[in-house]
């Protein structure tokens, strides 16, 4: 009998969870090595861990990971839709572990899952965004002295470690996994940049091809969305802040302008960049009748929602696409509420770029456990040999190979006497 405590939409789902579970493990045979490690050896045997993250069904295999590892989990999501209930079904019913994630949940019924979740007094977090470490540090602070450290695997969660670490109130040693090449490389730049469009085409059945697509930083995530926009025969507008990076979309074969002089001509617009108002009441002013919006940042404080429904009535249109009508007549199309509309409207990310990702968040939690007392408070960034491991571990499992120095190339790269 099942007496573990969770809260999920509908325990009925969990078969079809777990046939998604097992589709997804296809596609992830570098975290399947992992897990079948951590069943042998039982790296994380005695932790407790709190993951925060995007409860699908590659993340569920990174979750078994864990469980392989020794480690007691428990999940809830962080973000309000991008939860799949089959997958959160199987989780729960199926799997074992403490899940408290339900799709479309309120704002107060997400952060009373984040404390659920917290309730087994995690040794360690696991993150996507954040919000589990910025609510042990300002809600459950007694917390803290049982935490030996965590991981945190999005943009915008890095910048607001990074932000807690300099104004010296971060308690904790984190992992940066998004900065691992094998991370942002692959999972930010391919995987955001498929599922974005999976997630607006679901939504809209809109066609891409002729319609100029407004994309909001150029990041990782940015190049991504606009690489495939632009396969998809768009005309690519790029907005940016960093001059380093708007030179780089121009010569990627985008058009570079302010947000002010894209809000007019736009068709679709997507916001990718990990801040605040960057749609907001002077650009709605402006769009043309018709335009689309919708945000594949981590927050839905892109866009500034509150602004919009001062200025429009609003209406549902179909599913996860609401109708902003201006008293002028025009209107506008905002998707997925404003969150992820790559998760509120799609699936996430291809399994088999989350498979280099959550390989990376599984192996830095050994790490953890590992280096715990000998780590400061504070960022840490994924070291190279658990990067180069999860390169290579996935290299080889796409049949591919690459050449290695000799012994004499070696000598040459390492020396500063050999020159022309």
């Amino acid at each position: 009998m099942n007496t573990i405590t969770n809260d999920i939409k509908d325990p009925s789902l969990a078969s079809e969870g777990v046939r998604r579970v097992e589709w997804a493990a296809r596609d992830m045979p570098v975290l399947k090595a992992i897990a079948e490690r951590f069943e042998a050896e039982k790296p994380l045997a005695g932790q407790r861990i709190t993951a925060c993250l995007h409860v699908t069904t590659e993340t569920a295999n990174l979750l078994l990971t864990l469980k392989a590892g020794g480690a007691e989990v428990a999940i809830c999501a962080s973000n309000p839709l991008s939860t799949q209930d089959e997958t959160a079904a199987a989780l729960a019913e199926v799997y074992g572990l403490q899940t408290f994630c339900i799709k479309g949940e309120d704002n107060d019924t997400y952060y009373r899952h984040i404390n659920q979740a917290l309730d087994i007094k995690p040794t360690l977090t696991m993150d996507d965004g954040a919000d589990t470490v910025g609510i042990i540090h300002s809600e459950r602070r007694e917390l803290i002295p049982g935490i030996i450290g965590g991981t945190e695997e999005t943009t915008t969660g890095v910048i607001r470690l990074r932000s807690m670490s300099k104004d010296g109130v971060l308690a904790y040693p984190i992992v940066a996994v998004n900065d691992a090449d094998t991370k942002h490389l692959f999972d930010n730049r391919y995987g955001t940049g498929q599922s974005t469009l999976d997630g607006i085409l679901r939504a809209t059945n809109v066609l891409l091809a002729g319609r100029k697509v407004v994309v909001a930083g150029y990041g990782w995530c940015g190049k991504g969305i606009s690489m495939r926009a632009k396969g998809h025969g768009a005309q690519v507008i790029v907005t940016e802040i960093d001059p380093t990076k708007a030179i780089e979309a121009a010569m990627d074969g985008h058009e570079v302008m302010t947000m002010d002089k894209a809000a007019p001509i736009g068709d679709v617009f997507i916001t990718v960049t990990g801040c605040k108002d960057v749609l907001a009441e002077r650009h709605f002013a402006k769009l043309k009748d018709g335009a689309i919006i919708c945000n594949s940042g981590h927050f839905n404080a892109e866009i500034d929602i509150a602004a919009l429904e001062r200025m429009a009535t609003k209406r549902g249109a179909r599913p996860f696409v609401d109708e902003y009508v201006f008293a002028d007549g025009r209107k506008t199309y905002l998707l997925g509420e404003g969150r992820l509309i790559n998760l509120a409207a799609a699936e996430g990310h291809p399994a088999s770029v989350m498979d280099m990702s959550f390989a990376n968040q599984a192996l830095c939690s050994e790490w953890m456990v590992k280096n715990a007392a000998t780590l400061d408070k504070g960022v840490y960034t994924v070291p190279e040999e658990i990067d180069k491991q999860v390169a290579s571990l996935k290299l080889d499992t796409m049949g591919l190979e690459i050449d290695e120095l000799t012994p004499d190339q070696a000598r040459y790269l390492s020396s500063w006497t050999e020159g022309t």
